[in-house]
């Protein structure tokens, strides 16, 4: 029985890109710091114990570049595909689902241009899967959150039960799929991976992360990136 990770990464970024020498370079191939974005988030999979493979999607005019620009040159062993990814995230997740090995028991799956997750936490997130088959790292809301409608304030929303998601999102590979499989069928597209499984009526489990899981849609973002490496 494995534990598959699943790097979605088959967006254009058409709000972040920059040219390099040859080409332009969607967000999840741009240098942060001393490597690519996506570099920094396949090493995290790749350090965790837990995880036996990982399968990356990107989109289909950089699959060579990601096995040659990131996989060979930072010598991940753990990436066993590289596959092409489909329009949406929703659809680059389902294609990686659809690549994991028949034995594959928990998959977790994270986008690629969140590079600050923590070791840890992915490990966590896997061991609480092993018992409850679905568990979302994410934060707490900070703000206050108004729910507004035709630019009016309809009312203030208890903050102390809302929560940010971010990824890793961790799941029984056969709920997952299943999941996937019915949003398929219904021709339902979600925001993330849990909502899909909360359609079953599967009961989703949160671990709090951390707020410098950040995922990186804009230049401010990769800037970010990059001071809070800097403070370590």
């Amino acid at each position: 029985m494995k534990t598959i990770a699943i790097i979605a990464a088959g967006g254009q970024g058409k709000r972040i890109i920059a040219a390099d020498s040859e080409r332009k370079l969607p967000k999840q191939f741009l240098m942060l710091k001393d490597k690519p974005v996506l570099a920094h988030t396949v090493e995290k999979f790749e350090r965790c114990e837990l995880v036996d493979e990982i399968v990356v999607a990107v989109p289909e005019d950089y699959l060579g570049y990601c096995s040659q620009a990131i996989v060979d040159k930072y010598g991940f062993r753990k990436v066993r595909k590289v596959i092409c990814g489909g329009e949406e995230r929703q659809d680059s997740v389902y294609l990686g689902l659809k690549a994991c090995p028949n034995n594959t028991s928990i998959v977790v799956i994270h986008d690629g241009v969140r590079p600050l997750i923590s070791v840890d936490r992915i490990s966590e997130s896997i061991k609480i899967c092993q018992g409850k088959k679905a568990v979302v790292v994410a934060v707490p809301v900070k703000e206050t959150i108004k729910r507004v409608e035709q630019g009016n304030i309809v009312t203030t929303l208890d903050r102390s039960r809302l929560w940010f998601t971010q990824t890793p999102q961790t799941f029984e590979y056969k709920l997952i799929l299943d999941a996937y499989g019915k949003a398929e069928e219904d021709n339902f597209v979600g925001t993330d991976d849990s909502v899909l499984v909360e359609r079953l009526g599967h009961e989703v489990t949160i671990l709090e992360g951390d707020y410098r899981n950040i995922k990186i849609t804009t230049m401010e973002d990769l800037h970010a990136a990059e001071k809070l490496l800097e403070m370590g």
